[in-house]
């Protein structure tokens, strides 16, 4: 697809007809604008400070004081929902900006150098790939410590070979149309043709794909948090949460794990309908 079509909007004009015709392309813009919207305001919007312990009101039930009760410690759980929306959606999206960038940058190096070019970026990107990403992430903690800041960059690494294999395929695809050729003829670089034709040939693909990658992102660190190998109490992050709240399912009160799961649930749903709806776009609109 050429940059003049881009800039005829015709994308965004079948953007807009497919947002009308799909009520569940919607809805799931509305759960993810109120995720963000909870990771950007969160605290100015949590009723209370989420480390104020309540005196009396551990694993309370939810109450119109408390909204999604008390945790074990006597927190306010939907402060605490609040406040760990930052860190919970903040992290995949760092996981997804950093893989999508470095594994477009590789895929798009690969597709128009070829030879030697392609076969080493090829054989790293098999190595990376035979690594499973939660593995790389403990790996990272056991080095460099708790935290996290090393799953976030182990995670980007492992989400690498994932971005660059589907971009390099739709890359070849689009470096083999004729327009390209008749550019390489005009004589303009092959940096203005990666940047000014290539990429915006290639953004819905790697659009698309970032947003899978970020529910994945965001059901890899909630694990590693919950394995107490990420965030660190008294941290109000999802993960963390999830992870203090097993002890009160088997005193009848799930409120503390199953507000925090119930929001990566519907999140990572949210974000997967939308990454679906997007491929549909990004195929779509190619042709």
């Amino acid at each position: 697809m050429s940059v003049a079509q881009l800039a005829g909007g015709r994308i965004p004009s079948f953007a807009r007809r497919m947002a009308t015709r799909d009520p569940l392309l919607i809805t799931a813009g509305i759960v993810l604008a109120g995720v963000v919207a909870m990771a950007l305001f969160g605290p100015l919007l949590a009723p209370y400070d989420p480390n104020e312990l309540f005196v009396g009101d551990a694993s309370g039930a939810p109450s119109p004081a408390h909204w999604m009760g008390t945790d074990d410690l006597g927190r306010d759980i939907f402060s605490r929902v609040l406040v760990g929306a930052r860190s919970s959606v903040i992290g995949p999206i760092a996981v997804v900006i950093a893989s999508s960038l470095l594994g477009s940058l590789i895929a798009i190096s690969s597709a128009w150098f070829g030879g030697w070019v392609d076969g080493i970026s090829s054989r790293l990107i098999e190595v990376i790939f035979a690594i499973p990403g939660l593995v790389l992430a403990i790996l990272a903690v056991s080095m460099f410590g708790k935290g996290l800041i090393a799953p976030i960059v182990a995670l980007s690494i492992a989400y690498v070979p994932i971005v660059a294999r589907l971009v390099r395929a739709t890359a070849r695809q689009e470096l083999a149309k004729p327009y390209i050729a008749a550019l390489r003829i005009q004589g303009v670089g092959s940096f203005a043709i990666c940047v000014r034709h290539v990429v915006p040939a290639l953004l819905p693909a790697i659009v698309a794909q970032s947003t899978v990658g970020f529910g994945y992102a965001m059901l890899d660190l909630a694990a590693i948090s919950f394995l107490g190998l990420g965030a660190q109490p008294p941290a109000s992050d999802w993960g963390v949460m999830i992870a203090s709240g097993q002890p009160s399912l088997l005193n009848g009160a799930p409120e503390q794990s199953m507000f925090p799961a119930m929001f990566v649930v519907v999140t990572v749903l949210a974000v997967n309908v939308l990454g679906a709806r997007l491929s549909i776009w990004a195929e779509r609109a190619d042709r």
